[in-house]
């Protein structure tokens, strides 16, 4: 696959916001909605943050792309999110949603299944004002460097999450391993990590687009978890049942969760 690797040019140049939107979580047809992933991830994402315990002063997200749903529970916890995205045009697509634009991607389903689990389930509107509130800066990140905020410099932040962006962005394990000791420099020792990958798949289609994904499997994962400074506190794998049409968008057999605390660090 590092032959195919489509980098990070590739991206600047051909990825939509809101294809990869409409293609992943459309409310009828979206891959993550039909697949369980979206209610799996903002199940998990809750108890992360309400009776996981994790909390703080900032939370990076790191490759949201034009997605702000994981970051519903998260305002809660944090005083500031920094949503961090390599390509301009996801930026700029966060950017307009910040502002509250007319013609953005409907959040509303999502919204309200984190307000129900919430138990607030008429504060649909309040719930992405005070998200809006939260997030406080939208920057440029590459992962692929040691400091992936280059040239911004901040101080180690007491969370990092990044959901579908490792796989993309990695062509191969080696690098994948780099990425994690990349953003454990922006983590306090006793920070959380929160990951999401999907697992067995080579590429996935966005719009009419499509773009290489690293192989994944469970065991590299946790061992390159640990061996970047981690242990874990949380891990849950979402088996996909087959779907000839969806299989065609994107062909992962299942994805992980999880949620890791930073012990030491590594050189």
């Amino acid at each position: 696959m590092a032959s195919d690797f489509t980098g990070k040019q590739i991206y600047q140049q051909d990825f939509d916001p809101r294809d990869y939107l409409d293609t992943y979580y459309g409310a009828k047809n979206g891959v993550f909605i039909k697949d369980g992933f979206m209610e799996f991830v903002l199940r998990k994402l809750h108890n992360v943050f309400t009776t996981g315990g994790v909390k703080g002063d900032t939370l990076i997200d790191i490759g949201p792309g034009p997605a702000i749903y994981q970051e519903l529970s998260a305002c809660e916890a944090f005083k500031e999110i920094i949503a961090a995205d390599f390509t301009d045009r996801n930026r700029e697509y966060l950017e307009r949603w910040l502002k509250n634009e007319p013609g953005m991607f409907d959040w509303t389903p999502a919204v309200k299944f984190v307000c129900d689990l919430e138990g607030r389930s008429k504060n649909a509107a309040e719930k992405q004002e005070k998200l809006r509130k939260t997030i406080k800066r939208i920057v440029k990140c590459d992962v692929t460097k040691s400091n992936p905020l280059e040239p911004l410099v901040l101080p180690k932040v007491d969370c990092v999450m990044t959901l579908g962006c490792l796989e993309c962005a990695c062509k191969d394990h080696n690098t994948y391993q780099n990425v994690l000791k990349n953003l454990s420099s922006l983590l306090k020792v006793g920070g959380h990590l929160i990951i999401t990958n999907i697992l067995g798949s080579s590429s996935f289609l966005s719009g009419t687009k499509r773009f290489s994904l690293l192989n994944l499997d469970e065991e590299f994962l946790r061992k390159a978890v640990t061996e970047a400074g981690f242990v874990f506190e949380d891990l849950e794998v979402l088996h996909r049942d087959y779907d000839k049409v969806m299989f065609d968008i994107c062909d992962h057999c299942s994805s992980i969760f999880f949620l890791a605390r930073k012990v030491k660090e590594v050189q």
